[in-house]
């Protein structure tokens, strides 16, 4: 990973002092610790802290096109860069590199804005066009790089974690809504964050700022295509072989590196299915990562060791203690707002594990969300069936007799899944998938806020409405579809992608 940082003043003869973008650059250098560099002219200024991952001499940032007009700060990896390269060059662009940061920067200038639209990656970057005097900020489609910006009163300053953009010396308050959301869901979901008045650039979109004008305009360039029905006469052999195929080169593609590249490994199917495609195209055996616990119900250590003989990884394990203090007070560095998935427990560890021998390592995080991997999704397909009961025996008989059971504190145990699963089984579809993911409700949350009698709770709308808003703009009759869309606009960019970025 990289991190990126800029400043722009509104006014074009106040130029930026120096020393604070060098601040903003030294909050994030844990992100790449390889190189920092700056460009700094008039109001505008850029920054870049760099791990070297593809061209590990000359792709140094920030980096320009050839008469200096264009500038990029770039975090990520564009996996098709060499086609888009290949093509830009048959246009007439002269490169002085080889890295994909370039790519990028003549892309600019032969797309214009559109040009987010031809990349295939992950990455959060800005770009200074000198001429049209305008700065475009794009984050990749899913959200897997962060991005973060702030519109102040003489200023607009952007980076990739927050405390760079605190190091500008901008206020701290408490954004309501974002805490509102955040007590329901763990996690902060975009585009608020924790700090009034810093948003996150949502996945898929682009950022135009002119300074002349203050004009900011965040739009979409993309989204998940709408569900198209599959051909008749698609049978699941051919669908079998199509999705591998897709598999395949998308894990190939990630491989792309001067540096070593390695896999965490928890056992589960998308992280092994990672390895095992992982293994096909590498000359030497893949460096695989596992952590585990004491407690048997949470530890995956032997399905991973099992993987990993089958494809003779060079495997690596940690076994977590039951007391680990000392590792959370060292991960709450590099949350800058709250966040309380206790996964990134594991993913911290198994992070330091894998730092110890490579660059870079590839996850099966995100898998869920495509294939459905979640346990609220078979509750989702169980509650039609459930909703058929008689509702004195649904709604009643039976909670009774779920709230006997007693408590397990094993992962997942049974008594957990089914005591969530009756409370929110008789709820319209969305509410429920809601209700089985949620903490806190509204009711609870109002009795927090001075038990709703300062008018605190009344200006925020329910958190589920959020979830709402992108079930109703993905109109199908499949409702798993929906659901993982949902899903894919939310949970998996602000809790885990965040989770894993942060963490790594």
């Amino acid at each position: 990973m990289c991190g990126i940082c800029g400043k722009i003043y509104f006014d074009a003869e106040r130029p930026v002092e120096s020393e604070v973008l060098w601040a903003m650059c030294q909050s994030i250098k844990h992100r790449g610790p390889d190189e920092t560099g700056t460009y700094v002219r008039g109001p505008v200024a850029m920054g870049s802290t760099r791990l070297s991952i593809i061209d590990l001499e000359g792709g140094h940032m920030p980096l320009s096109n050839e008469d200096g007009t264009v500038w990029i700060v770039y975090n990520g990896e564009v996996y098709n860069f060499q086609k888009l390269r290949e093509r830009l060059e048959s246009s007439g662009h002269r490169f002085r590199t080889r890295s994909d940061t370039e790519t990028i920067v003549h892309l600019y200038e032969e797309e214009g804005e559109d040009f987010a639209c031809h990349l295939n990656g992950m990455f959060a970057l800005a770009i200074w066009d000198q001429r049209k005097q305008r700065l475009l900020l794009a984050r990749d489609h899913l959200g897997i790089k962060p991005l973060f910006y702030a519109q102040l009163d003489d200023r607009l300053v952007f980076a990739s974690e927050i405390k760079a953009l605190l190091a500008d010396g901008m206020e701290r308050q408490v954004d309501r809504l974002a805490l509102h959301d955040y007590l329901s869901l763990n996690y902060v979901p975009g585009p608020h964050t924790m700090l009034k008045g810093v948003r996150k650039l949502q996945p898929g979109h682009i950022l135009v700022f002119h300074p002349a004008t203050r004009q900011v305009d965040v739009r979409p360039y993309w989204d998940l295509p709408r569900l198209e029905k599959a051909p008749k006469n698609n049978v699941p052999s051919n669908l079998e072989n199509e999705l591998l195929k897709l598999l395949r080169t998308a894990v190939h593609e990630t491989m792309i590196s001067d540096v070593p590249v390695g896999a965490f490994l928890s056992g589960g199917i998308d992280s092994s299915l990672v390895v095992a495609l992982m293994s096909e195209v590498s000359s030497q055996p893949i460096k695989t990562f596992s952590v585990g616990f004491q407690e048997r119900s949470y530890s995956e250590l032997p399905y991973a060791k099992v993987v990993a003989q089958r494809f003779q990884t060079d495997h690596h394990e940690l076994v977590l203690q039951a007391r680990a203090h000392d590792l959370v007070a060292a991960m709450a560095d590099y949350f800058d707002e709250p966040f309380a998935d206790n996964s990134a427990l594991a993913v911290f560890a198994v992070s330091q594990l894998a730092a110890r021998q490579v660059k870079v390592v590839l996850s099966g995080d995100g898998g869920d969300e495509v294939f459905g991997g979640y346990y609220t999704y078979q509750a989702d397909k169980l509650a039609s069936l459930y909703r058929r009961l008689p509702r004195v025996l649904g709604e009643r008989w039976l909670p009774g007799l779920v709230a006997l059971l007693p408590t397990s504190f094993e992962k997942a145990s049974f008594d957990f899944k089914i005591k969530r699963f009756v409370n929110g089984a008789y709820l319209p579809p969305l509410p429920a998938h809601y209700e089985w993911k949620a903490y806190l409700d509204e009711e609870m949350k109002s009795k927090l806020y001075c038990n709703g009698t300062n008018g605190y709770h009344a200006e925020l709308r329910p958190t589920v409405s959020l979830l709402q808003s992108y079930y109703d703009s993905y109109p199908t009759d499949d409702l798993l579809n929906r659901l993982l869309y949902v899903d894919s606009k939310v949970q998996l960019v602000d809790d885990m992608l965040t989770k894993v970025d942060r963490m790594s």
